[in-house]
C-alpha cells in the first residue's frame, strides 16, 4: 500500500512519482512470477489509478501538467512491463530483409559473427570474412579484385533499398471496389487492385504472399527516352535530372522523365527495376514464373538483371512477339515489328523427371481440321506425317510395299523410326502406303496428340494479337472515349501466357498494370474454363495529360482508367458467358502507417499531450484500416473473407473463418474477451489501450488460458 508524505501538492506528486518508479523496477524483475503474484501487482496499479483520479483536478489547478504527464509515463511503463511476457506487440512494418539475411548467415556460420565499429563510432554487427572463407572453403572476392560482374552506379544502394523496411499500410477504398458479382462498392471479391508505388506495395505484400504467387507478368517502362520512372530517393541527390515532371504520389515520391540526355539514363532505369524484381522473386512460388515485356532499349540490361536475381540457370525463354504487322517506311534503318518477353522460373526443371519447379502447360489446339478418318480407322481421326527426316538417325533398312516395291532410305535423308517401329506400324495398319514407288506416310492420331501443343518462342499476331488489336479492344470498352490509353497490350497475349503458366486456382500478379489488361485476360480465361484465378494488380496513380482524351472524359489518373476497365470488362464477359466467377476487385491504396511515431520510436519522442501518449494510433484511422495492417503483419491474405460481428456492443472482426479475430474498440469488457477466447482463434488482436479497466487486463491471460491457451495474443 502506498503512503504519501509531504505538506504541499508538489511534494505529494514527487513522492508518488518516486514510488511508481520503484514499483516499475520491482515489476521488471518479476516477469516470471505466478499469476496470483502478478494480480497483486495489478492491484497496486489500480490504486495508482485511483490516486491519479483524486489528484487530477488539483494538479491541473496548480498548473502542473508536466508532473501529470510524467506520472502517466511511469504508470504506462508499469502496465507494459506487466504485460511484456504475455501480449506481444505487432511490429506494424515490413520485414528488414538485410537483418533477416544476416540472421540466416549467422545461423549457418555462428563462428563468423563478430562486432566492429562503424564510421560513427557505434558497435555494429558484422561477419568475419576470413572465418567465412574457412567455413565455405572457397574464394571470397574483395572489392579491388577483378571479376565478372554486372554493375552500375548506385547498385549497392538499390540492393539496400530492396531490403529496407517501411512503415506504411494499405487502406481499403470501398467506393472504388466491386463485389464478386459485379456490384459496385462490394468487398467480397478475392481480386486485389492497389494504387501506389509498386515498391511500397511489394514490400507490404512480401510476408503475406511469400511463395504464393504462381505467375507474374509486368510491362515496365521501356526507357525509350520519354518514359516516366520513379525517382527513388537515394539517386536524386547525385545528379539533377534533365526534366522533372512535377508529379508526385500521395507519399511525395517524385516521378521524373528519364530522357536520353540524362547522364544516368540506364542507371536510373536499373535503380528503378532492380529492387522491384528482387522482391518479386520472393513472392513467386517454387513452381512460379515471371514474364517481363521489354524492347531493345533495355533488353540486354534486363536480362543481366534477371540472370543475377533469378539465376541464369532459371532462364526459360526469350519470346519474340510480333507487335505490328505493317512496315514503317519512315524508319531510318529497320522497321521494328517485335518486342520481347523474358521468362524466368523460380526453379527451372531440366528434364521431365524433375518434380520440383515450373511446369509449363501445353497450349490448346485451336484447329483440328487437318485430322480426318477416310478409312474408318477405329482409332479415330488422323493426319499423315513423313517417315523420313533431315536429322541424322542411325537406322538403315529397306521397306517392302504391298505392291512389291522395295524402298531404300532416300539420299540425304534418314528414317525417322526404327525398323522395329515400322514393322509395328505396318502390323497396326498405321501406315498410308500410297501409289507406285511413293514413300509411305505415318498416321498421326488426334487421340495421341490432343493434349495440346508445346509453346514456341515466336508469338505471331495471329497467335497472340498485336498492338492494333489491343487498341481496338480497349476502345470497344470505352466507346465514348476512343484513344483513352496508349500502348496497351492485347488481351490475347496475356491470355496465352496464362494458358502456358497458370492453373485454375493460381494467384497472378502484375505490378505495372497500366490499363489492367491482365485483369481482363484473367477474367476471360476464368469464364472459359470455370477457373478461380485471382489477380493482384498494382499501379501508380500517375496523372493523365490534361490535353488527353482520358483527362477530358474525367479519368485523371491511370488508376481510374484501369479500375474502370476491370468493371466494364467484367460486365461484358458476364453478359456474354453468364459464368459463375469473380468479376470484382477490392481496391486499396498505399498510405502511411496507422501508428504514430511513438509506436515505433518511443524513446525518441519528446514532450507531447497526454492523449498523444496514451493512444498510439492516428486519429483519422478506422478499425478497418487497423485490420488490414494487422492482416499484413500476420501474413493473412488480403483476399480472405472478413465477417463483422457485434459482441456486447463492440465491433469484432472475424477473418478467414475465425483464423484471426480482432477488436479495436475501446472499453473492451471481460465478456467481450471471453466471447472471443471461446471461438478459439489462431490469433487475437486488441488495441494496447482497449481494455475497459485494469482488472480486465489482469484477467485477460486467465480467460485465454482457460478457453483457448493456444491462441496467440497480440496488441497494437
Amino acid at each position: 500500500m502506498l503512503s504519501l508524505s509531504g505538506s504541499s501538492l508538489k511534494e505529494i506528486w514527487d513522492d508518488l512519482v518516486r514510488q511508481i518508479a520503484i514499483s516499475s523496477e520491482v515489476l521488471l524483475e518479476r516477469n516470471d512470477q505466478p499469476i496470483d503474484e502478478q494480480l497483486k501487482e495489478q492491484n497496486e496499479i489500480n490504486r495508482l489509478n485511483n490516486l491519479i483520479q483524486k489528484t487530477e483536478a488539483a494538479a491541473w489547478k496548480e498548473q502542473q501538467p508536466k508532473k501529470k504527464f510524467e506520472l502517466y509515463q511511469k504508470l504506462s511503463n508499469i502496465k507494459k512491463n506487466w504485460r511484456k511476457s504475455h501480449m506481444e506487440k505487432l511490429k506494424m512494418h515490413t520485414p528488414n530483409q538485410a537483418k533477416e539475411n544476416y540472421k540466416k548467415l549467422a545461423s549457418l556460420f555462428p563462428d563468423a559473427v563478430t562486432e566492429t565499429i562503424d564510421e560513427d563510432g557505434n558497435v555494429v554487427r558484422a561477419i568475419d570474412k576470413d572465418v567465412l572463407m574457412q567455413e565455405i572453403n572457397t574464394k571470397v572476392i574483395d572489392d579491388n579484385q577483378e571479376r565478372y560482374q554486372f554493375t552500375w552506379p548506385d547498385k549497392r544502394k538499390a540492393v539496400v533499398l530492396a531490403n529496407q523496411p517501411i512503415a506504411k499500410n494499405l487502406r481499403l477504398e470501398k467506393e472504388k471496389s466491386v463485389g464478386r458479382d459485379g456490384t459496385f462498392g462490394g468487398t467480397d471479391s478475392e481480386n486485389i487492385y492497389i494504387e501506389g508505388d509498386n515498391l511500397d506495395a511489394l514490400k507490404l505484400l512480401q510476408e503475406t504472399y511469400l511463395g504464393k504467387v504462381k505467375m507474374i507478368y509486368i510491362d515496365p517502362p521501356y526507357n525509350t527516352g520519354n518514359d516516366f520512372i520513379y525517382d527513388d530517393d537515394f539517386s536524386q541527390s547525385i545528379f539533377n535530372y534533365a526534366d522533372n515532371s512535377g508529379q508526385t504520389d500521395d507519399q511525395g515520391n517524385r516521378l521524373v522523365q528519364n530522357s536520353e540526355s540524362n547522364g544516368r539514363f540506364h542507371t536510373d532505369w536499373l535503380n528503378m527495376i532492380y529492387p522491384r524484381l528482387r522482391i518479386a522473386r520472393d513472392l513467386l512460388s517454387d513452381d512460379g514464373v515471371i514474364f517481363i515485356s521489354i524492347d531493345d532499349n533495355e533488353q540486354e540490361n534486363l536480362k543481366k538483371c534477371c540472370d543475377e536475381i533469378f539465376g541464369a540457370h532459371n532462364f526459360i525463354a526469350q519470346i519474340v512477339w510480333e507487335k505490328v504487322h505493317t512496315r514503317k517506311n519512315s524508319a531510318i534503318n529497320f522497321s521494328s515489328s517485335h518486342e520481347y518477353i523474358l521468362c524466368y522460373a523460380k526453379i527451372r526443371r531440366n528434364n521431365s523427371r524433375d518434380e520440383d519447379g515450373f511446369k509449363r502447360n501445353l497450349l490448346p489446339r485451336d484447329n483440328t481440321d487437318a485430322y480426318s478418318n477416310p478409312d474408318n480407322d477405329p482409332r479415330g481421326p488422323w493426319k499423315s506425317d513423313p517417315i523420313t527426316a533431315h536429322n541424322y538417325y542411325a537406322a538403315d533398312y529397306t521397306i517392302t510395299k504391298p505392291n512389291g516395291v522395295v524402298l531404300k532410305r532416300p539420299q540425304d535423308q534418314y528414317w525417322r523410326y526404327s525398323e522395329e517401329s515400322i514393322k509395328r506400324m505396318i502390323a497396326n495398319n498405321s501406315l498410308v502406303w500410297g501409289e507406285g514407288n511413293s514413300m509411305p506416310m505415318a498416321k498421326r492420331y488426334l487421340s495421341d496428340v490432343q493434349e495440346g501443343l508445346v509453346p514456341i518462342t515466336l508469338f505471331s499476331r495471329e497467335f497472340a494479337g498485336d498492338s492494333s488489336q489491343a487498341k481496338k479492344q480497349i476502345d470497344s470498352l470505352f466507346k465514348e472515349c476512343k484513344g483513352i490509353f496508349d500502348y496497351t497490350k492485347p488481351v490475347k497475349l496475356i491470355l496465352r501466357l496464362l494458358q502456358i503458366a497458370s492453373n485454375p486456382d493460381d494467384i497472378i500478379m502484375d505490378f505495372f498494370s497500366g490499363s489492367a489488361t491482365t485483369a481482363q485476360a484473367i477474367t476471360q480465361l476464368n469464364a472459359e474454363d470455370n477457373g478461380k484465378r485471382k489477380f493482384i494488380l498494382v499501379q501508380l496513380p500517375e496523372l493523365t495529360d490534361e490535353k488527353s482524351e482520358a483527362y477530358k472524359a474525367g479519368y485523371d489518373t491511370i488508376c481510374s482508367i484501369g479500375e474502370e476497365r476491370i468493371r466494364r470488362a467484367g460486365k461484358k464477359i458476364k453478359k456474354e458467358t453468364n459464368a459463375d466467377i469473380d468479376y470484382g476487385f477490392r481496391c486499396f491504396k498505399v498510405d502511411s502507417s496507422n501508428m504514430k511515431d511513438v509506436y515505433y520510436h518511443p524513446a525518441e519522442v519528446g514532450q507531447m499531450s497526454l492523449d498523444q501518449f496514451t493512444d498510439n494510433i492516428k486519429e483519422d484511422r478506422t478499425a478497418e484500416d487497423l485490420l488490414i495492417q494487422v492482416m499484413l503483419d500476420l501474413g493473412v491474405l488480403l483476399s480472405s473473407k472478413v465477417d463483422k460481428i457485434e459482441i456486447a456492443g463492440k465491433k469484432v472482426f472475424s477473418v478467414a473463418n475465425g483464423y484471426l479475430i480482432a477488436c479495436f474498440d475501446k472499453e473492451v469488457t471481460e465478456s467481450v474477451v471471453t466471447a472471443i477466447a471461446k471461438q478459439q482463434p489462431d490469433y487475437a488482436v486488441f488495441r494496447d489501450s482497449s481494455m475497459a479497466d485494469d482488472s480486465v487486463a489482469a484477467n485477460f491471460e486467465q480467460i485465454f488460458n482457460t478457453y483457448s491457451p493456444q491462441t496467440i495474443r497480440k496488441v497494437l
